[in-house]
């Protein structure tokens, strides 16, 4: 067991992918998704293949969902969005949550309507969960046996005698445990909530967020799904050119400007998803830093502000590329060839195939493999799993 064993067997466990077949005939229409690394051209590849088939765009980034938050989530801009229409876009306040089980049911929604309208779904964007959640519905919820739940009980016991610290601990657990993400979402003290992101560990030994995907297939669409990459250095030269230029942003406001609005909202860095999105809370912090210090920062703090954002958002890219791998729906097109790439899509569309729709059967340990060998194999020696 995970919680008696040790960390070691989240590493060295098997477990298959459960294999699902999509029928062409049986489902009910063509939905196209795009997605890859953050600055690789996703949005604009989106825009120009919805222009060619009549298509309408959702989108699937995890923080453009809010409003005000345009330059620093990357938002397509209002001109754009009336050639396209755009759906998800705007959605919630930056004080309210909104999670992937939401974003599922609206996604489901929105490619609903635009089919009943004779037009094309392209789902575009580069939350990893939240594109689970669309492809393969909800996930389940695995119950533990009594052995196991009195496992994490006695886990959870001990934490908890502990005060401040067990929690503490229990957070860095997750953060080992490859569970990051529950580990950020968690608020302090909830324990019913930290409860269940240890059972699924201890039943599945991997978190909820890397679980096989599709585990409970709930496909029913004909998809036609793309993973667009480019070379690491130039997707690196990209993301460090994008982030200088959110800094100025347009029409005076820039990403620190939306920063400040959080700010006076009475959002603090790292207190909801918003605040905790890649650049909104680099600049939360460096605004923080400069009321202490009377509005003086000094030309250094701004420049170990601006390179801590690039490298966050470096180490983000890389970690799409990672989680993508493992996704065998989707199909790798290089993004240094825009134009070659919207051909590519359009050509597919066209193409009405009447072969089923596969995901391969394959253990965690086969998908890591093949992880580390198509990483090697596309950008060099040094792979992105040695990077996590």
């Amino acid at each position: 067991m995970l919680l008696k064993g040790g960390l070691g067997c989240v590493k060295g466990v098997t477990k298959s992918i459960v294999s699902a077949t999509v029928s062409v005939e049986n489902s009910r229409g063509r939905v196209i998704v795009i997605t890859g690394p953050t600055a690789v051209g996703k949005s604009a590849a989106a825009i120009s293949l919805a222009q060619r088939v009549n298509g309408e765009i959702i989108s699937a980034d995890s923080i453009q969902i809010y409003r005000g938050l345009d330059v620093g989530s990357a938002k397509v801009t209002w001109a754009e969005r009336q050639n396209v229409p755009h759906h998800l876009l705007d959605i919630v306040n930056p004080t309210e949550e909104y999670t992937a089980e939401n974003f599922f049911h609206d996604a489901k929604m929105a490619a609903d309507t635009i089919l009943a309208r004779g037009r094309v779904p392209i789902v575009v964007g580069g939350s990893g969960i939240f594109l689970r959640w669309f492809l393969n519905g909800k996930l389940g919820s695995p119950k533990p046996t009594k052995e196991q739940a009195a496992t994490v009980s006695a886990f959870l016991s001990r934490l908890q005698r502990k005060g401040e610290s067990g929690w503490d601990e229990a957070i860095r657990y997750l953060a080992e445990a490859d569970d990051i993400h529950t580990a950020r979402r968690l608020k302090r003290g909830d324990w019913r909530g930290l409860r269940r992101a240890l059972e699924i560990i201890e039943i599945t030994y991997r978190p909820q967020t890397s679980l096989p995907s599709p585990l409970f297939p709930q496909v029913d669409y004909d998809l036609q799904c793309y993973f667009m990459y480019m070379d690491r250095k130039e997707l690196h030269r990209r993301i460090d050119q994008r982030c200088e230029e959110m800094l100025i942003g347009c029409s005076g406001r820039g990403l620190i400007e939306e920063a400040r609005w959080l700010l006076d909202l009475g959002i603090m860095p790292n207190t909801s998803p918003s605040s905790r999105a890649i650049g909104y809370r680099q600049a939360m912090d460096y605004l923080l830093a400069c009321k202490k210090s009377m509005d003086a920062a000094s030309v250094p703090e701004f420049f170990s502000f601006l390179q801590q954002f690039q490298g966050a958002t470096r180490n983000y890219a890389d970690r799409q590329l990672t989680w993508f791998l493992g996704e065998d729906i989707f199909r790798w097109v290089d993004g240094s060839y825009p134009e070659n790439v919207v051909n590519l899509m359009e050509q597919e569309y066209w193409k009405k195939s009447k072969e089923p729709l596969s995901f391969s059967p394959s253990s965690f340990l086969e998908s890591r493999r093949r992880m580390t060998s198509n990483l090697r194999a596309r950008f060099g020696p040094q792979s992105y799993v040695e990077l996590m």
